[in-house]
């Protein structure tokens, strides 16, 4: 059985510079896709307000993406949330319109961005994955059900009756 002849530098070399010429055409195409989804969801949010669905006979601009899209119940009613909640949060919006952050990101900042937490999501989202975006959502949510317990507790013992 013969050896096969190690590959030369150059051989590796050009190996590298393929594979990151493909790295760069797939992550350049993702942004336009991220870009072009931005799009998609400002329209449905338009469609949404205008209430185009009516005109179908149908009871929401999520059943119209389920016939007109072909997109499954929950993720049309995702969709539409995500969309109108971009509305209102232009820094996000903006990033995701010049896809430099992913649906994925951009549908967990959405469960809880505010004004005073914007810059620190859209942070992670530009520097992180997909998953530490999720992580950071989850433990907010998690510190804001405890925080509103915390404040019912407080409230239940500090009740009182007074007469008038």
């Amino acid at each position: 059985m013969a050896c096969a002849a190690p590959s030369s530098r150059e051989e590796v070399i050009r190996k590298e510079r393929g594979f990151e010429a493909l790295e760069a055409k797939i992550t350049e195409l993702w942004g336009y896709l991220n870009a072009a989804t931005s799009r998609f969801l400002a329209l449905v949010a338009e469609f949404d307000r205008a209430k185009g669905y009516e005109r179908h006979g149908l009871a929401s601009t999520a059943q119209w993406l389920n016939w007109q899209c072909g997109i499954q119940a929950v993720a049309a009613r995702e969709k539409l949330r995500v969309a109108r909640a971009l509305e209102a949060l232009p820094e996000i919006a903006d990033a995701f319109a010049k896809g430099e952050v992913s649906y994925s990101k951009v549908r967990a900042m959405t469960r809880v961005a505010t004004p005073a937490n914007v810059s620190a999501l859209l942070h992670v989202a530009r520097n992180g994955t997909a998953e530490h975006v999720e992580k950071l959502v989850r433990k907010y949510r998690w510190t804001q059900r405890r925080d509103a317990a915390k404040l019912a507790q407080l409230q239940h013992e500090q009740r009182n009756v007074s007469s008038l």
